[in-house]
């Protein structure tokens, strides 16, 4: 679209750093990080980052990953759905 002047009426005065959805995605990025590091699979992610699309909705970028990685993480996930102390009971007050 053309503005007064000749200007294009489209240009961005929007930041991603300073959007909230860039800070939750970023945070979101760095907390499954600091999981995956501790199940010992650091390096079995090298995709994994903080996005924005282009409606600057935040968003975590997995990217590809082994087979032998996508069945150790469906493990790790069977488990903690199955454990009795699941953080879902306890953050809504529920009893397992």
């Amino acid at each position: 679209m053309q503005g007064e002047g000749g200007e294009s009426d489209d240009s961005a005065i929007w930041a991603p750093h300073t959007s909230q959805e860039w800070y939750a995605a970023r945070d979101a990025t760095a907390a499954l990080r600091d999981v995956l590091t501790a199940a010992g699979m650091q390096r079995e992610f090298p995709y994994l980052r903080a996005d924005l699309n282009v409606f600057g909705h935040g968003l975590i970028e997995l990217g590809r990953i082994s087979p032998e990685t996508a069945e150790r993480l469906a493990e790790l996930l069977r488990r903690a759905i199955s454990c009795p102390n699941d953080l879902r009971n306890q953050t809504q007050g529920r009893k397992p």
